[in-house]
């Protein structure tokens, strides 16, 4: 009997989504015989049995565009909130699954979901994941699909910033997401021209930082652009800690005034750091700084011609281990050629950037600064 395959998108959303759709769906259809059903939103569609019949008029015309037509969410398999309480649903995601009699389940996310679904092949189901971030930090793959795409549209950024750098004299900052791992603002930042890098994986000291941008003013460059990644942290975590000290008093005395939500009060506040370095740069140097945070625009839109090759190869492999009956695997870029690698070999890891990585040695070799 034909295989019967199920699919879902977990996680953030991310370009390329619908082109890996597209390239499981129509080689698992049109090479295999197999029949494809979709998830919405996730793991929650799973547990809530909503779902999406993937035929070939569904799958036609889906490879350009941004985000999932199935739709996604956070949601975890094992703490899930039904109604006020976090719950397991493990169980009757199990059910759902035989109930739709699949073979196997290709959970489509980052490291999150490669967590999420390797629980549910640890309770008896055949998985398979496909690796999807635009932090490009899941590990065991030499890429991620969408990080092509983000790393274009924050390049893209950081060109068009150049000039309204240079024309005011300012220091401008450039917020790329990545809260654990640097490769968004290190490869943005070395393909805009950036004059510094802050990434996690380099503490930095604003003072160094200071003496770099000044030593570009002396030269004659009135301007410099920081590429920072949202996650970056400087060596002391004083004047972050003064500075949220201040915002807290400032809280305090807005509540007199106007009581806050609960969504605004149910977690300790935490400061914008390119905001407060943006402001210990101003001190420090003598220039006006600016911030532009970039946010989900990274991660929308049409996907990029690298994303989309990626995204249809890792699709096309991943329909070709399904007939093979090979599970508990992801599937991994290798070079031009992909390779099944073992999910517990990717649970509860990050590919974070070395120290001695190539890009970290370009960008200094071109004279960028790291804080450091």
């Amino acid at each position: 009997m034909a295989k019967r395959v199920g699919v879902l998108t977990a996680g953030g959303d991310s370009p390329g989504l619908n082109a890996v759709l597209r390239g499981v769906g129509k080689a698992a259809m049109d090479c295999y015989g197999m029949g494809f059903i979709g998830f919405r939103d996730g793991f929650r569609g799973l547990v809530e049995n909503r779902t999406m019949e993937l035929d070939e008029p569904t799958l036609s015309g889906i490879l350009t565009v941004g985000g999932t037509i199935l739709g996604t969410s956070r949601d975890k398999p094992h703490r899930m909130l039904i109604g006020d309480k976090l719950q397991d649903m493990t169980d009757v995601i199990v059910e759902n699954y035989h109930k739709h009699s699949l073979d196997v389940l290709v959970c489509i996310g980052g490291g999150g979901t490669q967590k999420n679904a390797y629980r549910l092949m640890q309770n008896g189901l055949n998985i398979i994941t496909l690796p999807k971030t635009i932090d490009n930090d899941v590990v065991m793959t030499d890429v991620s699909f969408g990080f092509d795409t983000a790393l274009g549209i924050a390049t893209e950024a950081i060109d068009r910033l150049h000039s309204t750098a240079h024309s005011h004299h300012r220091i401008i900052l450039v917020e790329t997401m990545g809260n654990k791992a640097g490769w968004l603002a290190l490869g943005a930042g070395i393909a805009g021209g950036a004059d510094v890098i802050l990434i996690p994986e380099i503490p930095y000291h604003a003072g160094r930082i200071a003496k770099a941008i000044l030593e570009r003013s002396r030269g004659g460059k009135h301007f410099s652009i920081v590429a920072v990644a949202e996650g970056a942290e400087p060596a002391s975590r004083t004047y972050l800690e003064e500075a949220a000290r201040r915002k807290q008093a400032d809280r305090g005395r807005d509540d007199k005034k106007k009581a806050r939500t609960d969504a605004e009060t149910n977690s300790e506040w935490h400061p914008g750091k390119s905001m407060i370095l943006a402001e210990q740069l101003e001190q420090l140097t003598g220039l006006e700084s600016r911030v532009t945070i970039l946010g989900y625009l990274q991660r929308g839109g049409t996907p990029s011609a690298g994303d989309r090759m990626l995204a249809t190869r890792l699709g096309t492999a991943c329909a070709a281990l399904i007939n093979d009956g090979l599970y508990g695997i992801m599937v991994a870029a290798r070079g031009d050629k992909t390779e099944p690698v073992p999910l517990e070999d990717v649970v509860g890891k990050r590919k974070t950037v070395s120290p001695d990585h190539p890009w970290i040695d370009s960008a200094r070799r071109v004279g960028t600064s790291f804080g450091d």
